[in-house]
């Protein structure tokens, strides 16, 4: 997660979106008193720094209705104010109200499908290689990537101004580079934590047609949202 005040922007960082590459680049450009939140592994040269504080936890506690005290207060005691894949509406509740209103908030998305396999691939080889495609989906929609919830308020309206496709990002990322005047040669140069996944077999050629349903069901919120469809 990114919040950016030499810049005027606010990037919420999503699941298996290249968001990792792109705090790689932009912590190169942006200033020494901007937000970057830590990555794990860490990757050069990124350098973590102002995420660190306190704040009220009370809105968001009243927000998610006490299910996630115990979590906001943990956050407090330990001073951690921002977080790596930390949802737009928690951003909201824990910087100024003028921030929030003028800064370009945006964020990016992926092919369900494409996400899941992606996925799949980082912990099959984080578990040694033995976590079949099945065993991974029978885990149940908690394990999955689901990004949505990121981005949007508890009633699912979208907070940010712009989503940005992966599957066009150096293209959409020139646009709002443009608009926010971030230096952009058209390629992040990054690749993090993209070494994960050696087959690079069309996710249609991979997945029974039992497991694209699957992957329909628990997905329909982002499918819906965005328009994508399985034949890309």
């Amino acid at each position: 997660m990114i919040i950016s005040h030499r810049y005027k922007f606010i990037f919420i960082k999503t699941k298996k979106t290249a968001g990792t590459s792109l705090e790689v680049f932009l912590s190169q450009h942006c200033g020494d008193d901007d937000v970057f939140t830590p990555i794990f592994p860490p990757v050069d040269p990124h350098v973590a720094r102002n995420y660190s504080g306190m704040w009220n936890p009370l809105p968001e506690i009243i927000q998610n209705r006490g299910r996630e005290i115990r979590s906001s207060i943990r956050k407090v005691v330990h001073r951690k104010k921002f977080y790596n894949h930390m949802s737009a509406q928690d951003v909201q509740n824990r910087i100024s109200q003028n921030t929030w209103k003028n800064y370009y908030k945006f964020s990016i998305e992926r092919n369900p499908w494409e996400k899941v396999l992606s996925h799949y691939h980082m912990l099959n080889e984080r578990e040694g290689n033995v976590l079949s495609l099945d065993e991974y989906l029978n885990r149940g929609s908690l394990n999955y990537c689901f990004n949505y919830p990121l981005y949007t308020n508890s009633k699912g309206d979208l907070l940010l101004e712009k989503i940005i496709r992966y599957e066009s990002l150096n293209h959409d990322l020139g646009h709002v580079f443009q608009q926010l005047g971030i230096p952009f040669d058209g390629t992040l140069s990054v690749k993090a934590k993209s070494a994960h996944r050696k087959n690079r077999k069309p996710y249609q050629d991979v997945f029974t047609l039992q497991q694209k349903e699957l992957i329909d069901a628990v997905f329909a919120k982002e499918i819906e949202m965005h328009g994508y469809t399985y034949q890309g």
